[in-house]
C-alpha cells in the first residue's frame, strides 16, 4: 500500500487521525520514521484551514509504532504570521512519536542570503541504482534510489543518494518531502564492520523553500555523521531538489546498538 493510499483511507475528525500502516513500511519492529512523522504532519495540516507553508519540525522518536496509529494534534498557538501544532502519534495507546510542527508566512526582508554550493553528482537520469534491502516488507520497497558519491567514497560516514518515492501522486509537497528526508541510512552505518541495530531519537528540520518541487519525483539527499562515539551518532541531513536548490536542512540523533 502506497503512502497516497495510506493517507487516503486514513479517518479524521475532532484533532484525530487514525491510519493503518501495512507491513511493506516497516524497518524491524517499528514503522519507517519517515512514514509515521509524514503521517503526523498529514494530521496536523487536516486540524486547521489555510495553514501557511510548513518552516520546521521538530520529532522525537518515542516508542515503535505498527499496524493501527492515532494521532492526536493540538494547536498551541496561532498569531499573524506563524502557527505551531503539537502532533503525537500513539500505537496500542502508547506513545510512539511526538512532533512539533511550525508554519510561517513569508515576511518582507531586507536579508536575502543563500548558501551556494551545489553538489557535484550525476543527474538523477545518468546516475546509477543503488541497492536496498531486498526484502519486501522493509519500507525501501516503497521507493527508489540511485547513488550521488562515487562507490569509492562509501567507506565514509557520508551517504548521497537521488530518492523519489514510487507513489506520490496527490500527497501534498510537505508531506512527500517528510518522507523521502530520513530515507537514508544513518550515516555511522558506513563504518559498522558488521551489521548491527540502530534507532533513530530525535529529528529537526528546516524547510528552505514554502513551495518545493522537483523533476519526476527525484530528490537528491545527503547524510552525513559528525560524531559516533558511545552508541550515539550526530548525523547532518540536507535534500535538494533535481536543480540542485536546497529544501531541508536538518539533524538527526541516532543509537547505535554495536
Amino acid at each position: 500500500m502506497s503512502l497516497p493510499q495510506i493517507l487516503a483511507d486514513a479517518r479524521s475528525g475532532n484533532d484525530e487521525l487514525t491510519a493503518l500502516i501495512p507491513d511493506t513500511w516497516m524497518q524491524g519492529r517499528t514503522a519507517y520514521g519517515g512514514l509515521t512523522a509524514a503521517i503526523a504532519l498529514e494530521a496536523a495540516l487536516r486540524s486547521q484551514p489555510d495553514l501557511p507553508p510548513l518552516r520546521s519540525a521538530q520529532i522525537a522518536f518515542v516508542g515503535p509504532l505498527a499496524g493501527e496509529v492515532t494521532v492526536k494534534t493540538e494547536l498551541l498557538r496561532r498569531g499573524r504570521t506563524a502557527a505551531f501544532i503539537e502532533a503525537n502519534v500513539y500505537g496500542d495507546g502508547k506513545l510512539g512519536l511526538k512532533a512539533l510542527f511550525v508554519f510561517m508566512i513569508g515576511l518582507d526582508s531586507s536579508i536575502d542570503y543563500a548558501e551556494t554550493t551545489r553538489p557535484e553528482v550525476p543527474d538523477f537520469a545518468d546516475a546509477a541504482p543503488a541497492m536496498a534491502n531486498p526484502d519486501p516488507k522493509f519500507f525501501t520497497s516503497n521507493l527508489s534510489y540511485r547513488h550521488g558519491l562515487p562507490i569509492e567514497a562509501r567507506h565514509t560516514p557520508d551517504f548521497m543518494r537521488w530518492v523519489r518515492l514510487s507513489e506520490r501522486e496527490g500527497l501534498h509537497p510537505m508531506v512527500e518531502l517528510m518522507a523521502i528526508g530520513d530515507a537514508l541510512p544513518p550515516a555511522a552505518m558506513a563504518l559498522f564492520a558488521k551489521p548491527g541495530p540502530i534507532s533513530s531519537m530525535t529529528w529537526q528540520i528546516n524547510l528552505l523553500n514554502a513551495e518545493p518541487a522537483t523533476t519526476d519525483g527525484w530528490w537528491l539527499t545527503r547524510s552525513t555523521a559528525d560524531l559516533a562515539r558511545q552508541g550515539s551518532s550526530s548525523q547532518i541531513m540536507q535534500v535538494w531538489n533535481a536543480d540542485r536548490e536546497p529544501v531541508i536542512t536538518g539533524m538527526q540523533s541516532v543509537a547505535i546498538f554495536v
